[in-house]
């Protein structure tokens, strides 16, 4: 079994411009590759695991969404991380119903978990809002980091708030 570095996309691999879909509207947060070929180095793959409700709205198409995924990869691989998995969740309860791949739910970790042979207990997940800390509890992984720079002391279930993505331990 291997450990994994989780990492939510929109607010964590980049900035958050509300339903991100294009190349050009892709800005990536400070930090995120040295953090990926940090853990990296420690043994963690590296997977993202994000919503992407903006598909079941119509505002972006699975295509648009693979396309930019497979951009995102390639400029990982172009700093020296690779990207062993991209799961998404293309639901939205009001307009595809429940789902078991949503965060809160466990169900894109636990894919990502049988895919890929990996030990969740000894995995990380770092995530910026609470649904995503809340996703890596239900499925069982143990360091969970809530990247928030402006936390005003917000009660988290994250096993620490981290400002910077330096401030993540692999």
């Amino acid at each position: 079994m291997r450990k994994a570095l989780f990492l939510d996309r929109d607010g964590v691999v980049n900035v958050d411009y509300d339903y991100v879909h294009k190349i050009e509207e892709f800005t990536f947060i400070d930090g995120i590759f040295e953090l990926c070929r940090r853990c990296q180095e420690q043994g963690y793959l590296v997977v993202v695991v994000t919503n992407q409700s903006g598909i079941a709205r119509k505002r972006y198409s699975e295509a648009d969404f693979a396309e930019l995924s497979r951009w995102m990869v390639a400029r990982f691989a172009e700093e020296g991380v690779t990207v062993s998995g991209v799961y998404h969740c293309p639901h939205h309860p009001e307009i595809t119903g429940p789902c078991r791949c949503r965060k809160p739910e466990p169900g894109m970790l636990l894919e990502a978990a049988r895919d890929l042979e990996i030990d969740l207990r000894a995995s990380i997940l770092v995530g910026d809002k609470e649904r995503d800390i809340e996703a890596a509890i239900r499925a069982g992984v143990l360091r969970r980091y809530l990247y928030d720079p402006a936390h005003h002391g917000t009660p988290t279930r994250a096993t620490a708030v981290v400002k910077t993505l330096e401030e993540v331990p692999c």
